[in-house]
């Protein structure tokens, strides 16, 4: 993304990306990482159900389609709608390094708007890791993966420990994430958010 701020540029002992190799395989779906998540989870109503599949090497890709609860203009997606499909996309890059990461910063840039019912796709990928932070960058099109380009942005993410999470969210639901028989969900469920 062209004028990305010097917090999003990695530092000249950057590292590049490895993606782990317990890795879901390239055009494995991701599935939702906790079912009342906003980007992602199946349980919310109003949710982007954003799909995400791994790509090759550290990236991902992703489709959500714009709905009437998704509006801001009439008839377009709001902006703050599309930064989130940003960031669950972005997000999800950090299952492949197996890493529990939360945005740190997210800069977007709106390139032209997003009418009700299109097809968003995402592609992003990490493009470099330095000790704690993990730099990446998206893009999203119109239609599909040669649509013309909607959306852009560049984030820096924070690798955090499980206790983040625990300390910071409502008793109930970190009880009930933790409380999920399905290791792979209960490990993915702390992902993703500051």
């Amino acid at each position: 993304m062209s004028g990305t701020s010097a917090a999003l540029k990695p530092p000249a002992d950057a590292v590049a990306p490895v993606r782990h190799p317990d890795a879901p395989a390239p055009g494995e779906l991701l599935g939702a990482h906790y079912e009342q998540c906003f980007g992602c989870g199946g349980e919310q109503a109003h949710g982007l159900h954003l799909a995400a599949r791994a790509g090759d090497g550290v990236t991902v890709t992703a489709e959500f389609t714009v709905r009437e609860a998704h509006q801001g203009a009439p008839g377009l997606a709001h902006g703050g709608v599309l930064a989130s499909a940003l960031d669950e996309t972005l997000g999800s890059l950090n299952w492949l390094l197996r890493t529990i990461a939360v945005t740190g910063r997210l800069e977007t840039e709106f390139v032209r708007p997003v009418p009700l019912g299109t097809v968003l796709h995402l592609e992003a990928e990490v493009t470099a890791v330095a000790r704690r932070k993990i730099y990446s960058t998206a893009v999203g099109r119109i239609g599909g993966p040669d649509g013309p380009v909607a959306v852009r942005a560049d984030a820096l993410f924070i690798e955090v420990k499980v206790d983040h999470f625990i300390d910071h969210g409502r008793p109930e639901e970190i009880r009930a994430a933790m409380s999920d028989p399905d290791q792979v969900r209960r490990a993915r469920a702390f992902e993703v958010n500051p």
